[in-house]
């Protein structure tokens, strides 16, 4: 998931961002209400991790301009404030959970995980195929006709963004942003490395091969191979 972290604390920001990057998840970290605005319009997000209590903007107000500008990205809103008027505001305000610092990290990971799976219909930790490739999200786990396959968190995001998309041409850069933060990613071939290791764990012992290079433009996991 690419998740906007929206906390004016560096210590919390640091700790929050850290531990949903080992997770697997990219994270963009912003420290006021304006500058949560302006992210928030220029990506597209799976999540925001949104704090009440910030500069310039408050978690409140930002949240109530991203609902009236038609945004709805799941919000987790974090504070310091537990009273019920607190969470019935917050809630009020557009926001899809509430969790009240100080908070462990395994509990902020299970808020962001039941939120992910209300996102779509169909749920975002289902099990997801093609050929004899499985792939687990909810097991992290990944098979090849029958043999599992490790994948660290960054490979396994990749694959699990393929196969969400196959058939589909994903550019490089859809990769990239789905993946990796504003900040971590650059223009180099860093995604080409990544898929690079994913065709020698996934594919070169396989048949049929399913990671397909489209010249010039991307990648496409499917069963045929491109025709050009």
């Amino acid at each position: 998931m690419r998740i906007l972290l929206v906390e004016d604390e560096p210590k919390i920001s640091a700790y929050v961002k850290r531990g949903l990057e080992e997770s697997g998840h990219a994270v963009d970290a912003v420290y006021t209400g304006r500058d949560a605005l302006d992210w928030a319009a220029a990506a597209v997000y799976d999540l925001i991790i949104l704090d009440i209590l910030l500069p310039q903007v408050d978690g409140l107000t930002v949240c109530r301009e991203l609902r009236a500008g038609r945004n709805r990205t799941p919000v987790l809103m974090l504070t310091a404030r537990d009273t019920v008027d607190d969470r019935v505001s917050g809630l009020d305000a557009g926001a899809d959970d509430y969790l009240v610092k100080p908070f462990a990290m395994k509990e902020l990971l299970a808020r962001v995980r039941a939120l992910a799976r209300r996102v779509n219909e169909a749920p975002k930790f289902a099990m997801l195929a093609l050929a004899d490739l499985m792939l687990d999200p909810s097991a992290h786990r990944v098979t090849r006709a029958g043999k599992v396959i490790q994948l660290p968190a960054k490979e396994f995001s990749i694959l699990e963004y393929l196969l969400r998309n196959a058939g589909r041409v994903l550019t490089r850069t859809m990769i990239a942003e789905h993946v990796w933060n504003y900040d971590s990613y650059n223009q180099s071939n860093v995604v080409d490395v990544y898929i690079r290791n994913l065709r020698r764990k996934m594919d070169d012992l396989f048949e049929p091969k399913l990671i397909h290079t489209i010249c010039n433009v991307g990648y496409r996991l499917s069963v045929e191979a491109d025709e050009n």
